[in-house]
């Protein structure tokens, strides 16, 4: 086995297995240019990653006049993870290949303070994996909203669950045999990113997520930061007025106690936008028929998050702030407060800072936790301890050999 590679070549590694399973064989030459590194680099990758067994050299591809490049695939392209996302009402499965594209996902009922959530959650997701094909499955990636000590071992604290110190890991791994890796929701939206959507194009970069709370994950040098127990990001906790409603997590005026999609549905019945009953559809439904009260909600709530995160740039200087969540679904309306109170709360040297607004679909939370299955193989930090261990086992087990022609 090769020896174990920096971080930053750790993620190159996986995004080459994610990039020729989605798009099937490719010459090195290829894959330098589709994920933009050294042709150098990426020998040295590809030579690695042949010689632990996981990808073969194919035969030549056309010539042009000069001479065939060889072409590389996947020893296997059969390897498939799930992913969970779990909520305070529901819980959403995703099973994906190895290019982390979505085969098939499942959304059920789920009551996160039940006092028997552990047996819920393990009988949903038996039935999920059951319904599933008989191709290897590498591992199950659990999202939380919560703090989680390790990915390897998926001890988990949730205001928003309202758990403390729940073995979601080793509970789900007894039950089905399988290396498990639990992180937060937000930490593997931002593995999700640096593998396969705008992340994957920078070094240094924070992913925003609004909806039922407000998170971040943060990536610096190609590395999501957790923090001393797995809480970096809870940005939806800052501080923002003492006068403020009451939180979630027991604090008076988090910034997540006014743009949350609780408390800007309370907002909304209380100036009578909706009523007593209606919820974010609703309140969405009448900011998109131009209800002046409906958007000045959005907007303020703009308002609040554009300057937190003005002070949060100034701190981690990002290349570009990524923006997902459900949340993102009225972000017409989040705009006409954010972008303005963002830009005049920036010095001027972060004001170009760029923003990115990605479309969203409940899967995506579920998908994230998919990919850090997906990327623990070449774990360099050691974050999924023996898990990442077992999911390597279990991604060379299932590759049959075969000879080069």
């Amino acid at each position: 086995m090769a020896p174990r590679p920096a971080a930053r070549t750790d993620v190159n590694r996986s995004a080459i297995l994610a990039h020729l399973g989605a798009h099937g064989p490719a010459s090195r030459a290829d894959l330098a240019r589709a994920l933009n590194v050294s042709p150098a680099l990426m020998t040295a990758l590809t030579k690695d990653l042949i010689a632990d067994g996981l990808l073969v050299e194919l035969e030549h591809s056309p010539s042009q006049g000069g001479r065939p490049a060889r072409m590389l695939g996947l020893v296997s392209s059969a390897g498939r993870a799930i992913g969970v996302k779990v909520v305070a009402d529901h819980v959403a499965f995703v099973e994906v290949g190895i290019d982390g594209a979505v085969r098939r996902s499942a959304s059920e009922p789920f009551d996160a303070s039940a006092t028997t959530f552990l047996a819920d959650l393990t009988t949903l997701l038996r039935r999920f994996i059951g319904g599933g094909s008989n191709e290897p499955l590498l591992g199950i990636g659990v999202g939380v909203p919560g703090s989680v000590d390790r990915q390897g071992n998926g001890l988990v604290d949730s205001s928003q669950l309202g758990w403390s110190q729940v073995p979601i890991g080793s509970t789900l791994r007894r039950e089905f045999a399988l290396p498990v890796l639990v992180e937060n929701n937000v930490n593997a939206l931002a593995v999700a990113e640096r593998l396969y959507g705008v992340g994957r194009q920078h070094e240094n970069f924070l992913v925003v997520t609004i909806g039922t709370g407000v998170g971040a994950g943060i990536v610096v040098d190609g590395v999501v930061l957790r923090g001393n127990a797995g809480g970096a990001g809870e940005i939806g906790h800052i501080p923002t007025d003492e006068s403020g409603p009451v939180c979630s997590c027991g604090n008076v005026g988090c910034l997540e106690s006014f743009i949350g999609e609780a408390a800007l549905v309370r907002a909304a019945r209380e100036r009578g936008v909706i009523g007593e009953r209606s919820g974010m559809s609703a309140l969405r439904a009448e900011a998109d028929s131009d209800n002046a009260q409906a958007t000045a909600i959005f907007s303020e709530a703009g308002h609040r998050l554009g300057r937190a995160l003005a002070g949060i740039i100034h701190t981690l200087d990002p290349e570009i702030v990524i923006v997902l969540g459900e949340g993102t679904a009225a972000w017409k309306h989040w705009s006409f407060g954010f972008e303005p109170a963002l830009r005049s709360s920036l010095i001027p040297s972060r004001r170009g800072v760029g923003v990115a607004v990605e479309t969203w679909q409940d899967e995506s939370w579920a998908q994230g936790a998919a990919a850090i299955v997906l990327a623990t193989p070449f774990d360099s930090d050691g974050l999924a301890g023996d898990q990442g261990r077992l999911v390597r086992e279990r991604l060379v087990e299932q590759s049959s050999p075969q000879e080069a022609p």
